[in-house]
């Protein structure tokens, strides 16, 4: 049981990870095109 319950709690960290970085991506595109938007007025 023990064994069951840490593959899955590295799963999720994995998981969390890579949902981390996604949106650490999304936050440095949603900048990038308030600049853009910014200079175009």
């Amino acid at each position: 049981m023990v064994t069951d319950e840490l593959r899955r709690l590295r799963q999720l960290e994995q998981e969390n990870a890579r949902l981390k970085k996604l949106l650490a991506e999304r936050d440095l595109e949603v900048e990038v095109m308030k600049e853009i938007n910014a200079k175009k007025w």
